[in-house]
């Protein structure tokens, strides 16, 4: 009886243990400081509450920062561009890709200064862009589909409020940025030239993903699927009264509504249904033949080509830096 009784209370205790494994006490989310859906859940908490958790928000100023706080194990979920997550990828950091929270379409794009009417008159001038972010990709895509002559650009790698800085002094003549640096640069004479949508043609996919540690997905599998089930909630309050959204947004990142509303019109959403497919994230058999796992190919090819990371260290698949099964789960819970 007494060996009985033992049993039962180390059943009991093993019970409670995974009981208090599946929902963690914090979920550490990292974003950039420009407007985004996820903003929504931000201000009414009610991320909080789907999953469960405290939710601690932690900004950063760029991807390449997103990679440093992975790389210490401060952050747990983070929305930043496809680039820097291809870099972290390919330099074996143990993070995979679990969503696309945007397709990059007008919300990035090439600003300049009167005298550059497209994007071919870049050529003898200085152009300013974020290093290693998807802004830099796009500015190179550009150059290359238009088949310009790179040395005939002079390339300045700038943080965003650099660039700003930089163009008020007239260091620069054109600058390829997000908002709401973008609409500064507009503002302060610039107009538009070139947006990444304008890539699309060509078969550049470029977006902003989602991006978990490996370690916290195996955990919380739950607490992942339920923050993807957020984010579609956040994209269809959005789409039903976009001028309200643009409002909450604009007053929780501290920009202008205007510029909010710039942001978020700027990107594209992919349902949760159609991520789950080969068009984008796959559904978990061709994963390296899936949208997103060209899409790393083709981006880790030209990070290759930069220098940003080795040809050598690019894995020969992406089956491990993919994870479909979230978002998979989250479109089938939703409906």
């Amino acid at each position: 009886m007494k060996k009985q009784l033992c049993l039962l209370l180390a059943a009991g205790s093993l019970w409670t243990n995974m009981t208090s494994a599946a929902t963690p006490n914090e979920v550490r989310i990292a974003y950039s400081g420009g407007s985004q859906v996820l903003m929504l859940a931000k201000a009414d908490g009610s991320l909080d509450k789907a999953l469960n958790s405290k939710v601690k928000w932690v900004q950063f100023a760029s991807g390449a920062d997103a990679l440093t706080y992975f790389a210490s194990n401060a952050i747990d979920i983070a929305n930043f561009g496809s680039s820097p997550a291809t870099a972290g990828i390919v330099r074996k950091l143990p993070v995979e890709i679990i969503g696309v929270s945007g397709v990059i379409a007008t919300y990035e794009r090439l600003i300049g200064k009167e005298g550059i009417s497209n994007i071919k008159d870049l050529e003898g001038k200085r152009v300013g862009y974020p290093p290693n972010s998807t802004s830099q990709y796009a500015l190179e895509a550009a150059i290359a589909v238009n088949k310009l002559d790179r040395s005939k650009i002079t390339l300045l790698p700038l943080r965003p409020a650099e660039m700003v800085a930089a163009w008020k002094r007239g260091d620069i003549d054109a600058g390829y940025v997000w908002a709401p640096f973008a609409q500064e640069l507009e503002s302060s004479g610039g107009h538009q030239v070139f947006t990444t949508k304008d890539l699309q043609k060509d078969g550049y996919l470029i977006y902003n993903n989602y991006v978990v540690r490996k370690a916290f997905a195996e955990q919380y599998p739950d607490t992942v699927t339920a923050f993807l089930r957020v984010h579609q909630e956040k994209v269809n309050e959005f789409k039903r009264d976009p001028e309200k959204a643009a409002v909450i947004v604009a007053k929780e990142v501290g920009a202008p509504v205007t510029t909010a509303a710039n942001t978020l019109d700027g990107l594209e959403y992919p349902t949760l249904t159609e991520q789950g497919t080969a068009a984008w994230l796959g559904n978990g058999t061709q994963t390296s033949n899936s949208g997103i796992g060209q899409a790393l190919t083709k981006t880790s090819s030209f990070l290759a080509g930069t220098g940003e990371i080795r040809k050598r260290d690019i894995p020969a698949n992406w089956d491990s830096a993919i994870d479909s099964r979230f978002i998979r789960d989250a479109a089938a819970s939703a409906k």
